[in-house]
C-alpha cells in the first residue's frame, strides 16, 4: 500500500499535447502497455537521462533524437526495457519509431522512444508496431490518467500531477505524470518522467530549467541504491500559452517557470517514494551542519542504503545504534563524533555524540510507529544542508523482486 498517496488528481489537458494508450501485450496481458504523447509543430523539449553506462536502446535513441530536432512525439512502452539488447535493440527502438512516424506524418527521427521492464530482453517490435493505429486513432488532450496507467510496470498507484500558474500575468497549465517504484536511486532524472506546459521557452533555457529543478527532486531519492538502465525525463514547452517567450535563464519569467517545475518534479519524485515497491514508511532524511552539501548527501545517503536501517523502519523498532552506525561509516574524513546529533522527527536520541539523556524508548517508539518520518542529523561541522527521500525494506519488497520476471 503506498504511504499517503492517494488517486490520481485532475490532470489538466496542455495546449498542444494529445496523449493515447494501447495494449500490445508485452507482458501484461490485461492492461494498456503502450503510451503515444502527440506534440504539436513549434514546441521545444529538453531532458535528462541516466548515467548506467549500460543505458538502454531507446536511451540511447531518445536522447540523439532530441538533440537533433524537437520532437513530434514520444512513445512509451511498459514490461520490456530493451536494455542489454546492443545494437539489435537499438534498430528495435528505430523501427518503432518510424512506425508511429508514419500513422502521425512526421520523420522518424522526431520520434523518441522509451521503455521500462524487464532488461535483456528482445524488446516484441511487431506486437507494437501493429498496436500502434488503434493507439493512433484514440489520441485525446484529456487522457493524461490513462497515460499515467500506461507507463506503470510495479507501480501501484498512477502518479501525476497538474497546475495552473501566472507568468507576466497570463494564465498557463504545466502537467506530468512519472512511473517508479523500484530500481531508484537516480544520477539524472528517475525510471520515467514526462511533463508538459504551454509555455512558450527557447530550448536551451528549456533545458536550464529541467537541469535545475531535477537537482533536487527526482536526484534526491533513493529506495533501494539502484540506479536504472532507463532512466528518463522530459520536459515539452508547446508554446500555445498567452505568455511572452521565455528566452533568459536570468529572468523573472524563467524564475517564475523554474518555481512551478521545481514543485511538480518535486511532488512526483516523493510519490515514486511513496509507492516504493513494498515500502509501509516514507521517510525524509534532512541532515544539517556539513561542510559542504555534498559532505551532507553522502550522510543522506549512507544512512538511506543501510539495510540494517531500512528493516528496523519496516519493523517500526527505534533501534538508533543502526543510524549511528551509518553515519561513522560515511566517508567524511573530518567528521567529529562528538558534534554530532540525531533527531526522530522532534525527539532529540543523539546529542554531541552520545544518546540524550532525556531520550526514552517510548517516545522513539511513537515516532517510528508512525507511516511518515523525519529523521534529521546535525553534523555540526558546518552551514550546509540537504534532503532526500527514501522508503523502509519490508518482505513484499523482496518477495515482488524474486518474482518479477516470473
Amino acid at each position: 500500500m503506498a504511504v499517503g498517496l492517494s488517486q490520481l488528481p485532475t490532470l489538466y489537458p496542455v495546449k498542444g499535447i494529445r496523449l493515447a494508450t494501447g495494449s500490445a501485450g508485452i507482458k501484461y496481458k490485461d492492461r494498456p502497455d503502450l503510451v503515444v504523447i502527440e506534440i504539436a509543430p513549434g514546441a521545444q523539449a529538453a531532458g535528462v537521462f541516466t548515467r548506467n553506462r549500460f543505458c538502454a536502446a531507446p536511451v540511447i535513441v531518445a536522447r540523439k533524437h532530441i538533440a537533433e530536432m524537437p520532437p513530434r512525439a514520444l512513445l512509451i512502452n511498459a514490461g520490456n526495457a530493451n536494455a542489454g539488447t546492443g545494437d539489435l535493440g537499438i534498430g528495435d527502438a528505430l523501427a518503432c519509431c518510424d512506425a508511429l512516424a508514419e500513422q502521425l506524418g512526421c520523420s522518424g527521427q522526431e520520434v523518441a522512444p522509451f521503455s521500462t521492464g524487464v532488461i535483456g530482453e528482445r524488446l516484441p517490435r511487431e506486437a507494437i508496431i501493429d498496436a500502434l493505429p488503434a493507439c493512433v486513432g484514440q489520441l485525446a488532450e484529456s487522457s493524461w490518467a490513462d497515460a499515467a496507467h500506461g507507463i506503470m510496470t510495479t507501480d501501484t498507484l498512477a502518479k501525476g500531477v497538474s497546475r495552473e500558474f501566472e507568468v507576466e500575468g497570463s494564465s498557463l497549465t504545466i502537467t506530468g505524470i512519472v512511473k517508479g517504484a523500484g530500481m531508484i536511486c537516480p544520477n539524472m532524472a528517475t525510471m520515467l518522467a514526462f511533463i508538459a506546459t504551454d509555455a512558450s521557452v527557447t530550448r536551451d533555457v528549456l533545458q536550464e530549467c529541467i537541469n535545475q529543478t531535477v537537482t533536487h527532486s527526482f536526484n534526491r531519492i533513493t529506495i533501494d541504491g539502484d540506479t536504472s538502465t532507463n532512466d528518463s525525463f522530459v520536459l515539452v514547452a508547446t508554446g500555445q500559452g498567452q505568455a511572452p517567450l521565455i528566452d533568459n535563464a536570468d529572468s523573472v519569467e524563467f524564475m517564475q517557470l523554474a518555481q512551478v517545475v521545481s514543485q511538480v518534479t518535486s511532488e512526483l519524485a516523493q510519490a515514486i517514494v511513496r509507492d516504493a515497491e513494498g515500502a509501509t514508511k516514507f521517510i525524509t532524511i534532512d541532515v544539517s551542519g556539513g561542510v559542504s552539501e555534498a559532505e551532507c548527501l553522502e550522510v543522506a545517503y549512507t544512512i538511506a542504503h543501510s539495510p540494517l536501517v531500512k528493516t528496523a523502519f519496516f519493523a517500526s523498532d527505534p533501534n538508533w545504534g543502526r543510524i549511528l552506525a551509518a553515519i561513522g561509516r560515511a566517508k567524511i574524513p573530518a567528521l567529529d563524533v562528538r558534534s554530532v546529533s540525531i533527531y526522530l522527527d522532534e525527539v532529540r536520541i543523539v546529542n554531541q555524540g552520545a544518546v540524550d539523556p532525556e531520550y526514552t524508548e517510548s517516545r522513539g517508539q511513537a515516532v517510528m510507529d508512525q507511516p511518515e518520518i523525519d529523521l534529521k542529523v546535525d553534523l555540526g561541522m558546518g552551514s550546509t544542508t540537504a534532503r532526500i527521500w527514501t522508503s523502509d525494506l519490508s518482505h513484499d519488497y523482496v518477495q515482488i523482486n524474486a518474482e518479477y520476471r516470473s
